[in-house]
């Protein structure tokens, strides 16, 4: 820790400012790759499928295939169809997490990356409703998974299932 001492006699401590920062900096980076990552693969999925349509491409034949699904509801085909309401729900989901592992972040690389992960695929959800007024969804483990979705669904899922591993490990310590 660095630190000096101010004309004032007060102690300024720049490691905890500059890691603060550094802690930012990690999950602001993590969020915009993810939100690029998202965004990316929705435009492609655009262009190349027909909306609705069974499937775009089989990618691994009685598995998993890409299909362009046009999703008005919330996670898991949850919580109705109003765009307004699910983004609302979204950044309460968003603030809850902030406030519930802020200290935690501070703390450890995995919660920053794994927080990082869920504001990132959350927004880009958010931008999917406000620019379509529905997600783009496109990952069908039609065999296994009744659910389709998308880059950032399966970021928010890895990084609530690092939270949750993180929360488990620092029990375990304590």
């Amino acid at each position: 820790m660095h630190f000096s001492t101010s004309q004032d006699g007060s102690i300024n401590l720049y490691r905890n400012r500059n890691s603060s920062l550094t802690n930012t900096l990690v999950i602001a980076a993590v969020a915009v790759f993810v939100l690029w990552a998202d965004q990316y693969t929705k435009s492609l999925i655009r262009k190349a499928c027909v909306p609705d349509f069974p499937a775009c491409r089989t990618i691994v034949p009685n598995f998993l295939r890409i299909t362009y699904e046009r999703n008005v509801h919330g996670a898991f085909g949850l919580f109705g169809n109003n765009a307004v309401l699910l983004i609302a729900m979204a950044i309460v989901v968003l603030v809850l997490f902030w406030f519930s592992f802020r200290e935690a972040a501070a703390k450890s690389p995995t919660v920053r990356i794994a927080f990082g992960m869920i504001v990132g695929g959350a927004i880009g959800n958010i931008v999917d409703r406000l620019h379509y007024g529905y997600v783009v969804d496109f990952i069908d483990f039609y065999r296994i998974w009744p659910n389709i979705f998308n880059v950032g669904d399966s970021c928010i899922t890895i990084g609530v299932g690092l939270l949750l591993l993180s929360s488990l490990v620092t029990r375990r310590h304590r």
